[in-house]
């Protein structure tokens, strides 16, 4: 009876500090705190973390504005930690119109001196604004005094006059929470859909309460969401689109305004596909965009006067936009300038381009339709949505059922290569009449590194030889698009650093030649691929070509290996055997499958005459390998580096 006694006084000692968060008041047991208990690893954690948004009249504008309370707690742990005690708050405001405001900023830094509480407060010179772009400015927050240990706190207010928007719900983070509470309230007047997203859900509770403007009153629905303990979804897994996309959380989007009661109209938004394209083509900045012609008559007679296939018509309008209008790096679905501004003043946004190019697609004969998309860091939308697009591009449809696609942001993309912010699962083309469906994005080619490696080991053993590296498709897009702005002294001083060799001579062609694949040859010595074992030399098959380390660490992982693209990794390497010395041992050949034809390992080393020959080929057929494949994908490249680390041994004659 003593230890029971013992435990629950324990438990209802825990429940009155955990439920202990009024602003101001940390704990000193919060404080003495060495690391988060359900999870060792983690270097901060939110001890508590609220948010309250709700619908405030504004007597000045005569209309509601969206206020958002936040309150947060963390704790530090390690010195990772400390960048918890940087924020940043992205808030709208725009070079026209109205802005978001955010204030009534508070902060304190807690820590323990001498078995005491001691708080520093947060001054108003850590605090920052900063435009971010033309629509978006930041609040730069930095936390004061941070040690080890410490506790940090923070509120705000975030005020908007946009009352059809709700920012999403994020219920998991980078580090794990304590305990978590939100309530958002909707006046009666607006109907949201609400839409689950990533992998953990908290439980909805619904309840109303009434609301009063003057005499007037009406319903206010009170959504609540609670809980305890939610772990962390760490961003350092490979191959994913956007972390973002499997946190849990909620998103809220506006399917109707209703005033019908007193005595207003019924306004409906997102609530089937169909009502998404119509009100996306009602838009003045989309629908209207595709009928101006006037602006590009001339330009595009003198094209169509030498194209004359439909493949160099096509390719030609797509150049020529390309060349015509520079991207400003802004996505949008909606134009910016709109076209005819955008074309005159040779910049624009995504849609400003892509609008444009189909637009005159259309006027050269073919049969040429947007398509929307969201990027890769901006989710994917899967239910009826006018925000969960953010991009667009063009598409072109044949008789035979084919079709391309062509995004003229990108100046390296070429017909049916799209940059890789693009390549987020399907599109939605839309149409004027409000029909859409989706048209899958990426494309069932592979993208292609292939390289050649030819070397011979000198009597010192020296490696010294050629490497000639192929890339095709998105990897020569990446290639262009990543490489092609740096001075070649810096890309030869980072592929030694990469192959750990010293380079005597650089050369790459087909950089600017778009049909062409990049080639890149190397010649090359290298003192560090050997090593040298009572006589006996033993030589890594790939040499710097090998893969040593399994990217794949997690146990269990419930989101998708994203690659972007189907993609392909070929080696072939031929080492000539120095005179004297004969083959003790190769690796044995060896190959692997995935389930569902997604992917394949083949490993080869022979030898024929005084030469060994290595052949390695690594594939993968799907861009995207589901969470159901996780352990078999991890399995299977644990196998390959294992299998490409074997070696090659060579004696003595």
């Amino acid at each position: 009876m003593k230890k029971v006694t013992i435990v629950l006084l324990l438990l209802s000692q825990f429940a009155v500090f955990a439920q202990n968060y009024k602003f101001g008041k940390v704990s000193k047991e919060e404080l003495e705190e060495k690391f988060y208990p359900l999870d060792s690893t983690a270097d901060a954690a939110y001890l508590y973390k609220y948010r309250r948004t709700y619908y405030d009249f504004n007597s000045s504008s005569g209309w509601f504005d969206v206020v958002t309370e936040y309150h947060e707690r963390i704790k530090i742990y390690t010195k990772e930690g400390f960048e918890m005690a940087n924020k940043s708050i992205v808030y709208f405001a725009p070079e026209r119109g109205e802005e978001e405001t955010v204030g009534s900023i508070k902060g304190y830094t807690y820590t323990l001196i001498n078995g005491k509480v001691e708080k520093e407060k947060l001054s108003k010179k850590s605090i920052f604004k900063e435009k971010k772009s033309k629509y978006n400015s930041v609040k730069k927050i930095t936390m004061p005094s941070i040690k080890k240990g410490s506790v940090i706190e923070i509120k705000y207010k975030l005020i908007s006059p946009y009352t059809r928007s709700v920012d999403d719900l994020n219920f998991q983070y980078g580090i794990p929470i304590k305990k978590l509470k939100y309530q958002i309230e909707v006046p009666e007047y607006f109907i949201f859909n609400k839409r689950s997203k990533g992998y953990f859900n908290v439980k909805m509770v619904k309840n109303s309460k009434s609301g009063t403007i003057g005499s007037l009153n009406y319903k206010i629905d009170v959504f609540l969401f609670k809980d305890n303990n939610i772990p962390s979804i760490k961003n350092n897994e490979p191959f994913i689109s956007s972390i973002h996309n499997y946190r849990g959380g909620m998103k809220f989007e506006l399917t109707q305004e209703n005033f019908f009661s007193v005595g207003g109209g019924i306004k409906n938004y997102s609530n089937s596909w169909e009502d998404v394209s119509k009100r996306i083509f009602k838009s003045s900045s989309f629908g209207a965009e595709l009928n101006k012609s006037s602006y590009y008559k001339a330009d595009l007679q003198n094209i169509l006067s030498t194209a004359k296939s439909s493949s160099e018509k096509i390719a030609s309008i797509f150049q020529f936009v390309k060349n015509k209008v520079k991207w400003n790096g802004y996505n949008g679905k909606y134009t910016d300038k709109g076209v005819k501004k955008a074309y005159k003043e040779r910049v624009g946004n995504v849609a400003d381009i892509n609008l444009m190019l189909t637009s005159m697609l259309r006027s050269a004969g073919f049969k040429a339709n947007p398509v929307l998309l969201s990027t890769r860091d901006n989710g994917f939308p899967f239910f009826p949505t006018l925000e969960g697009f953010n991009y667009v591009i063009s598409m072109v449809e044949f008789e035979d059922g084919t079709y391309v696609l062509l995004d003229a942001t990108e100046k390296y993309s070429l017909p049916n290569l799209l940059p890789s912010r693009a390549l987020n699962w399907n599109g939605r083309k839309v149409v004027k009449g409000g029909n859409s469906s989706w048209v899958k994005l990426t494309s069932s080619k592979h993208a292609l590194e292939e390289n050649m490696v030819m070397v011979k080991i000198s009597d010192d053993e020296m490696i010294e030889g050629m490497i000639r590296t192929k890339y095709v498709g998105l990897n020569a897009l990446n290639y262009r698009k990543n490489y092609n702005h740096i001075k070649e002294d810096n890309l030869k001083t980072k592929l030694e650093e990469n192959y750990n060799f010293e380079i005597e001579d650089y050369k790459v062609a087909n950089k600017v030649l778009l049909g062409k694949p990049v080639i890149r040859n190397v010649k090359f010595v290298s003192e560090d691929l050997i090593e040298n074992i009572n006589g006996k030399l033993y030589i890594e098959p790939l040499l710097f070509l090998t893969k040593h380390t399994n990217p794949f660490k997690l146990e269990d992982r419930k989101f998708p290996v994203d690659f972007t693209s189907p993609w392909k990794d070929k080696n072939v390497v031929s080492i000539q055997i120095p005179e004297g010395y004969k083959v003790e041992s190769l690796p044995k050949t060896f190959a692997i499958g995935l389930p569902e034809n997604l992917g394949m390992f083949k490993f080869m080393v022979s030898q024929k005459g005084s030469k060994i020959s290595t052949i390695s080929i690594l594939q993968f057929n799907n861009a995207v390998i589901s969470p159901q494949y996780y352990a078999a994908l991890k399995d299977f490249y644990g196998q390959m580096v294992k299998k490409q680390s074997e070696k090659i041994v060579l004696i003595k004659q």
